[in-house]
């Protein structure tokens, strides 16, 4: 099929009939309403500066979900030392600016300004959240994410210190799991979220655990 190109009207075809990449429509805007309905239909935007806007729904879909979190032995010591200290949501802006500086300076990055500024404005919703870690009162790293219902979508983190990136992550899913989310949306499969608990669920799965983290 060919790709579906959006207007200004605030939808999108159905995420079944997505490329076998996971690219389903292009364009449209990243306003508040739109954001919202993409990700309550396992959609979300992925594209570089220059780019039109890029929408995706891949499958099947790679999460971890909080109770299953991996913890190795050499990270329960990390967190025993107490060397880092983790907040919520105290300061978005930067660790969506700290995802966004370091990616650029690596490999280039999908956090354009345009993406900043609307998933800042997610959180000034209270639809988006972010994990600092800090150490010696220094921001070294971090992740931030949407949170719909119940279920969280993971979007980027960053990590200036070693092991910052899965403290954050962990910390996270010891949150979600206590206040009973059903899964943290990885979108896309890398060996550090496998090692972590990452798995893969077939899209008809998704969508039920989607339909219920919804519903709560």
């Amino acid at each position: 099929m060919s790709v579906y190109q959006l207007s200004d009207e605030i939808m999108f075809p159905n995420p079944d009939l997505a490329e076998e990449d996971g690219l389903l429509a292009v364009g449209g805007d990243l306003s508040f309403e739109r954001l919202i309905l993409a990700y309550c239909n396992g959609i979300f935007p992925w594209y570089s500066e220059g780019e039109p806007i890029l929408w995706w729904c891949p499958k099947p879909r790679f999460i971890i979900k909080p109770s299953e979190i991996n913890i190795s032995k050499s990270m329960k010591r990390v967190f025993n030392k107490g060397e880092f200290k983790v907040t919520f949501d105290k300061d978005f802006n930067e660790v969506i600016k700290n995802c966004k500086e370091l990616r650029e300076n690596k490999e280039g990055t999908w956090i354009t300004n345009e993406i900043m500024e609307a998933y800042i404005n997610l959180h000034k919703k209270g639809f988006a959240t972010s994990v600092e870690v800090y150490k010696d009162q220094e921001l070294v790293g971090g992740l931030y994410g949407v949170k719909i219902g119940k279920c969280f979508f993971g979007e980027s983190m960053f990590s200036k210190k070693s092991n910052a990136s899965k403290v954050a992550l962990i910390s996270i899913c010891k949150k979600l799991e206590e206040e009973g989310y059903i899964f943290l949306d990885c979108q896309m499969h890398t060996n550090h979220l496998e090692s972590m608990g990452g798995k893969f669920v077939s899209w008809k799965e998704f969508k039920v655990m989607l339909k219920e983290g919804l519903a709560l």
